[in-house]
């Protein structure tokens, strides 16, 4: 039984502050081995529960967060943000057929606009919201999607409480486990890592033993992106795939769900190249 570890890092134990996450400063330094105790955690639920093999995919940032000394011995781990998946670099072989038998979500947190801890949808503020089917669609829910288009299921969410909420709205069954309730965006209350990291590993036991088939999306696959300046709208519809769908809103078309994935991922990309410090 093979299983992939998408690991973020906005969703880990204590974590409420930009600062928890990004490189460069004292409150990172620590959080880099929290989110390390996190998935480490998580590995050891999967192997628990009958995991041959564990893959940690990176998948916050620069995607060089975790730390290796500190890393379970027997996962292999993929490292560095130069990858074809994204956050769930892993899923697919060099044949583009299914890698892992299931897939686990560490770190992860609510979607653009939602009122979770750091609640975002891959750029921290330009956009302000992603919908697919006139729901919500957060970061969970679009690689979820994705994997399930492949037969993978997911069996495990690990972040705050409206990241919990929302997996089980999209993957229902999916075992979950809050080690945090979000208070607003930058505040929480948390449990303690000892609470938190038993919750995990007993969660993704769980999850992997209940697992079963995916629930699937249906076309039309189309992604709704809200930004919060016109110009990105603009230099998002140069993209092949994506139409103006109002003064800020675009959406990108793919003929599958991965394919729309790939689309959304360039429209971040692009807003966040035409984006202007302090102004947006």
């Amino acid at each position: 039984m093979r299983v992939l570890v998408s690991a973020d890092m906005e969703g880990v134990s204590g974590v409420v502050h930009p600062d928890d996450v990004e490189p460069g400063t004292v409150s990172y330094a620590e959080f880099r081995h929290v989110m390390t105790a996190d998935v480490n955690a998580a590995v050891a639920g999967l192997f628990d529960a009958g995991a041959s093999q564990v893959v940690v995919n990176d998948a916050h940032y620069t995607m060089r967060n975790l730390v290796v000394t500190d890393l379970d011995p027997r996962v292999t781990y993929i490292r560095g943000s130069q990858k074809p998946l994204g956050m769930i670099e892993g899923l697919l072989d060099d044949r583009g057929q299914p890698a892992v038998d299931a897939v686990a979500f560490v770190g992860y947190h609510a979607g653009a606009g939602q009122p979770g801890v750091l609640a975002h949808c891959h750029l921290g503020n330009s956009i302000t919201g992603v919908r697919f089917g006139g729901a919500v669609m957060s970061e969970g829910r679009m690689n979820a999607a994705v994997a399930a288009e492949f037969g993978v299921p997911l069996v495990l969410v690990t972040g705050d409480d409206i990241t919990c909420a929302d997996a089980r709205s999209y993957a229902p069954g999916v075992s979950t486990a809050q080690v945090k309730r979000a208070i607003t965006r930058y505040t929480a209350e948390v449990e303690s890592l000892s609470v938190a990291q038993a919750r995990i590993r007993a969660a993704a036991a769980e999850g992997l033993a209940a697992r079963s088939a995916p629930t699937t999306v249906s076309p039309p696959f189309e992604i709704e992106v809200d930004f919060d300046a016109a110009h990105l709208a603009d230099a998002a519809v140069r993209l092949p795939g994506v139409r103006r769908s109002g003064h800020l809103q675009v959406v990108a078309t793919g003929a599958t769900m991965l394919e729309t994935y790939q689309i959304f991922r360039l429209v971040a990309l692009i807003a966040a190249t035409a984006t202007v410090n302090d102004w947006g």
